[in-house]
C-alpha cells in the first residue's frame, strides 16, 4: 500500500536532497531539470507567491517511490484565472524541460492509480508545462484523469532538437553532416586559428566560473539589447539563480561553461550541462563584432566536439526550433502542455475563463488592421526566440 505525504515548506524540501537524488537516478525520469539541484535552487530565487505542494509517495517502510514535484501557483484575475491551480516546480522562463512526475522504476503502475486518486480527491486545476509527449508519466496520469470526467486539453508547444552521439567519432560525426555545413565550419575554425590566437577552455574553478558566467550575461545582454531585450538572463533573480546553480552543478561536475577568448578577451560563452550521459546546450552569448567569423557556429562546434571526446551518448539543444540546430540535429523530441480542470462548478468555470482568453484573442485579431496583426505575431515570434537557447548561431 502506498501513502502520500505532502511537502508545504521550503525545510521538508531541503531535507528531501538525498532521498531526492537517489530515486531520480531509480526513475525514467532522470534529467538534470529534474534534480534537486535545480529545483530547489529555482524555488529559492524564481519561484514567486507559490505555495509548495511535493507530493512523497512512500511504500511500506517509508520508502520513498515517487515525486510529484508541484507548487500551486494563486489566481490571476488580470489573466482570467479565477483559481489557483498546480503547475511544475520549475515552470517558467527558467526553461526547465522534460518536467514530470519521478517514480522507481517498477512502481509506475501503483503510483499512477494513487495519485490518480489524491488528485481526483483535491479537485485543483493542473497546468503542466514542458513535458515529454513521448514518455511521461504525468501524461498518463492526466489521462487516467480525464477518464473521470475531468476536462484535458493537451498540446504541442516545443520541440527539442538532439544528437545522438554514441558510436561517433568527431570525424564520423562531422562525415555524417550536409556537406556544405561541414565545409563551413572547418573553413571557420582554420580561419579563425589564423587570424587570431584562440583560446577555447572550460571554467573548472569557481573563480573561472563566475567570470564566464559574468561574461556570458554581459554577451547575451549586449546582443539582444539591439533586437528589443531577452528574457533569458535580464533580471537580478534570473542571475542569482544562475550564479547558486552554476556553483553547485561546477561542484556535482555537472557545468560545462566554455569561454572562446580572441585577443585576450571573451568573445563568446556557451552555458552547457552535462547528466546522466547528455550535454544540454542551455545558453549562449557572442560579440556581434566577430560575427563574420560566424563566432556562434564555430563555439557550438567546438562543444560538440568535446562532448564526443568525454563520452557523452547525445547533445540536446533543448527547445527551440530554430533552424541553425538543424544543421546539428537530425533528430527531435516533441514538448507538451496539459491543462485539467476538474468536473465541479469551480472547473467548469475555468474552462469558461481559458475560453474567454482564446476568445479575445480571436477578437483582438479580427479587430485589429493587418499590418497591427503581423506586428503582434512578429512580436510574440520575437519573444518565443529570445528565451532559453533564442541565440541564433552563425
Amino acid at each position: 500500500m502506498l501513502t502520500i505525504v505532502p511537502i508545504e515548506n521550503p525545510e521538508g524540501f531541503r531535507g528531501l536532497q538525498e532521498e531526492w537524488s537517489e530515486l531520480l537516478e531509480s526513475s525514467a525520469s532522470n534529467c538534470i531539470f529534474l534534480t534537486w539541484e535545480w529545483l530547489y535552487t529555482w524555488w529559492k530565487h524564481l519561484s514567486g507567491r507559490r505555495r509548495l505542494l511535493i507530493l512523497t509517495v512512500r511504500a511500506g517502510g517509508g520508502r520513498l517511490v515517487a515525486i510529484a514535484p508541484f507548487a500551486i501557483r494563486p489566481r490571476a484575475l488580470l489573466d482570467l484565472t479565477p483559481f489557483a491551480a498546480v503547475e511544475f516546480l520549475g515552470t517558467g522562463s527558467i526553461g526547465s524541460d522534460y518536467l514530470d512526475i519521478i517514480v522507481r522504476r517498477g512502481s509506475e503502475e501503483a503510483v499512477c492509480s494513487t495519485l490518480t486518486e489524491y488528485l481526483g480527491r483535491r479537485k485543483l486545476s493542473l497546468r503542466l508545462a514542458q513535458v515529454n509527449a513521448e514518455s511521461s508519466v504525468s501524461r498518463e496520469i492526466a489521462h487516467a484523469l480525464s477518464r473521470q470526467r475531468w476536462n484535458l486539453r493537451e498540446w504541442q508547444t516545443n520541440i527539442c532538437p538532439y544528437i545522438a552521439l554514441s558510436g561517433h567519432t568527431w570525424d564520423s560525426y562531422l562525415a555524417a553532416l550536409g556537406s556544405e555545413h561541414r565545409y563551413n565550419l572547418r573553413r571557420r575554425i582554420r580561419r579563425l586559428n589564423a587570424d587570431y590566437e584562440v583560446d577555447f577552455k572550460q571554467a573548472e574553478t569557481d573563480t573561472q566560473r563566475a567570470e564566464a558566467l559574468s561574461a556570458l550575461v554581459a554577451l547575451h545582454n549586449s546582443r539582444w539589447q539591439m533586437r528589443g531585450g531577452s528574457d533569458a538572463l535580464n533580471c537580478r533573480s534570473l542571475v542569482d539563480f544562475h550564479d547558486e546553480w552554476s556553483r553547485l552543478a561546477l561542484a556535482r561536475g555537472w557545468l560545462r561553461l566554455f569561454v572562446l577568448r580572441l585577443k585576450g578577451r571573451p568573445a563568446a560563452v556557451l552555458y552547457g550541462l552535462r547528466y546522466s550521459g547528455t550535454f544540454s546546450f542551455y545558453q549562449s552569448g557572442f560579440d556581434p563584432e566577430y560575427s563574420r567569423h560566424s563566432i556562434g557556429l564555430v563555439t557550438l562546434g567546438l562543444t560538440i566536439k568535446h562532448a564526443i571526446e568525454e563520452g557523452a551518448s547525445e547533445y540536446d539543444m533543448l527547445h527551440g526550433d530554430e533552424e541553425y540546430k538543424f544543421h546539428w540535429a537530425g533528430s527531435a523530441r516533441r514538448l507538451i502542455r496539459m491543462e485539467l480542470h476538474p468536473p465541479n462548478g469551480r472547473g467548469l468555470l475555468c474552462r469558461g475563463a481559458r475560453g474567454a482568453r482564446e476568445g479575445a484573442g480571436r477578437a483582438a485579431r479580427r479587430l485589429l488592421s493587418r499590418p497591427i496583426v503581423e506586428w503582434i505575431r512578429a512580436l510574440n515570434q520575437g519573444r518565443r526566440t529570445r528565451g532559453l537557447n533564442a541565440a541564433k548561431l552563425r
